[in-house]
């Protein structure tokens, strides 16, 4: 069964991979084990030992308390199903927001909020 850090950390470590564009087997590599651990950490079958948890962290270049970041009350998130950490789509937004030049951006952000207002 999954502890809920367990899940909250591999979600964590999926979404700070999809923000700097790394695949699984690349960021295995980095650290020095086959893609499929990455696959189960990211699933939360299997717990990330602190050292590689440090590993992984400095590869993504993050600090460690990243991976623990909104753990508080995330217990009812983790249940529910359309969790946006688990959505390929939004990630995949967040990645090319962050892609675009800061000026661009912020007009992008301000068009974006408009636009939620209205609807």
């Amino acid at each position: 069964m999954k502890h809920p850090v367990d899940a909250h950390v591999g979600k964590r470590i999926r979404h700070r991979r999809w923000l700097v564009g790394m695949t699984q087997q690349q960021l295995a590599d980095a650290v020095g084990i086959k893609f499929q651990q990455i696959q189960k950490y990211e699933t939360g079958m299997n717990r990330v030992s602190a050292s590689r948890l440090w590993d992984i962290a400095s590869t993504l270049n993050v600090p460690v308390s990243f991976f623990f970041e909104g753990l508080e009350g995330e217990a009812k998130a983790l249940a529910a199903d359309n969790d946006m950490m688990t959505d390929k789509e939004a990630l995949e937004l967040v990645r090319s927001y962050y892609a675009i030049p800061e000026q661009q951006r912020r007009r992008l952000f301000d068009l974006a909020r408009v636009l939620s207002d209205a609807a």
